[in-house]
């Protein structure tokens, strides 16, 4: 099973590029055909949140077609930029989005292993919070598929990664102290996949290993001084692919949406074939 995981598009009306710099949409349009054209192509996409910049009808009407394209079924998650009655309105066929009364959280079956989609959205803020009702819904959850292999699927990190300006709009740490004791009791949890951040980084928590996946497009500067400012490079966009294999678990690979020059044999300065 492969699961691939896009994240932060931010996909804004007509195709306008974010911060008048960045062409989102350009960039999950490559990102989308990169993945079409993986061999093996992935079984399910899932997107970790900020589909689109500021939650409005136009901008999913926008992001609809382009995430359409793919050739293999895809799930979305709401982040804090996003609006759920808007997501739901623009995506009402899928209905794994309308499962829940208030918050976009499910559980879906991608071939043997269970994908957890829990709601990290506090609206009017960036920050991320998991309430009780919340969390007592991933318990029952996690109850309900136990010895199964699991991938728990959420915008904001449960960990703090260094990066000031991000970690001060991460998830409340009370909610992230209550989601690691809950989560620590199940070791069937393979794997937390996050957004948020636009970089990829790795994490110990709670017995597993929590995850964040670059964007398409805009990365989030990478800068570990306390004081560092709030600010986005144009380095290379990606996406993550997650491979469950039976008996050797889940491993992650971060892959780049545009291509590069390759791939090209091994040779020896002899000129002969290394295997």
């Amino acid at each position: 099973m492969i699961l691939c995981q896009i994240s932060d598009l931010h996909i804004k009306r007509d195709r306008k590029f974010a911060y008048g710099k960045v062409d989102t949409a350009g960039a999950l349009q490559r990102c989308v055909e990169r993945i079409n054209a993986l061999e093996p192509r992935p079984d399910w996409v899932v997107a970790t949140g900020d589909l689109v910049d500021s939650g409005a009808l136009e901008e999913y009407q926008a992001l609809r077609p382009l995430l359409d394209r793919l050739a293999m079924p895809y799930a979305l998650l709401a982040g804090n930029h996003d609006r759920r009655d808007t997501l739901r309105q623009v995506f009402a066929d899928h209905d794994y989005l309308h499962g829940h009364t208030e918050f976009i959280q499910y559980a879906l079956d991608v071939g043997e292993v269970r994908l957890i989609a829990l709601d990290t959205l506090q609206p009017g803020s960036s920050g991320g919070m998991l309430c009780r009702a919340r969390l007592d819904w991933l318990d029952a959850l996690l109850a309900a598929s136990a010895g199964r292999p699991v991938v728990l699927a959420m915008h904001h990190p449960p960990f703090q990664t260094g990066i000031a300006h991000m970690d001060a709009i991460g998830l409340d740490p009370d909610a992230a102290a209550e989601l690691a004791r809950r989560v620590a009791a199940w070791p069937n949890v393979e794997r937390i996949v996050c957004g948020h951040l636009h970089r990829p980084i790795q994490a110990r928590f709670a017995g597993t290993l929590a995850c964040t996946s670059p964007a398409p497009a805009h990365q989030v500067a990478l800068d570990l001084r306390a004081d560092g400012p709030s600010a986005y490079v144009l380095e290379p966009g990606g996406f993550m692919l997650h491979l469950w294999r039976p008996g050797q678990g889940l491993v992650s690979h971060q892959a780049c949406i545009d291509p590069a020059e390759g791939p090209h044999p091994f040779f020896d300065e002899g000129g002969s074939l290394i295997d």
